[in-house]
């Protein structure tokens, strides 16, 4: 470094760790507090954010300046998840937050359920129209170019949606049966 920017050169120690390296049971066998913010930021549902929180308030027992700060945290933690949909009060305490935490699981489950029942029903909803499609392109070839081989018949079943309605949109106006699959 040059001498004038030479003062300027940070001269702190530290350690970088980056916290997806490593899996969640990784870091719970860790048993340390560095470990449970990691698991706290990726917590895949309410409930296991509950559980984390129980842990805290077991292992900081005899630290309330601790646990303050990471109720706070923690707070601001939950509230920017949108998926949580959650909005608390200003809290001094980890046992404040799971005991909110514990009211709010019943509607989480609750969502959680009712987002997994509609993107199901949305995938039935285009495999369905896929079936329904393919049908109807196989009637049409039927009726304007005879019996399907199967080889046709096993390709426009594994075609996806799009597919299928090029492949009808050619069989209006294709002279063989051909044409319609080139």
């Amino acid at each position: 470094m040059p001498g004038v920017v030479n003062q300027y050169k940070p001269s702190l120690q530290y350690c970088l760790i980056d916290e997806n390296n490593y899996t969640d049971t990784e870091l719970a066998s860790l048993n340390n507090l560095v470990a449970a913010v990691f698991r706290l930021e990726h917590a895949s549902s309410p409930s296991a954010v509950s559980d984390l929180v129980k842990l805290l308030i077991d292992w900081l027992d005899d630290r309330p300046d601790l646990r303050k700060m990471f109720a706070h945290w923690l707070r601001a933690t939950l509230m920017r998840k949108p998926e949580y949909g959650i909005v608390m009060p200003q809290v001094d305490e980890l046992q404040e937050i799971r005991v909110m935490l514990a009211d709010k699981l019943e509607v989480w489950a609750k969502a959680y359920i009712a987002e997994g029942k509609q993107e199901g029903r949305q995938e039935g909803e285009i495999k369905g129209r896929q079936e329904g499609e393919a049908l109807a392109l196989q009637k049409l070839l039927a009726k304007r170019f005879g019996v399907i081989p199967v080889e046709i018949t096993a390709q426009i079943a594994s075609a996806s949606l799009e597919q299928i309605e090029q492949w009808f949109d050619s069989a209006i106006d294709a002279h063989l049966l051909t044409d319609v699959f080139k």
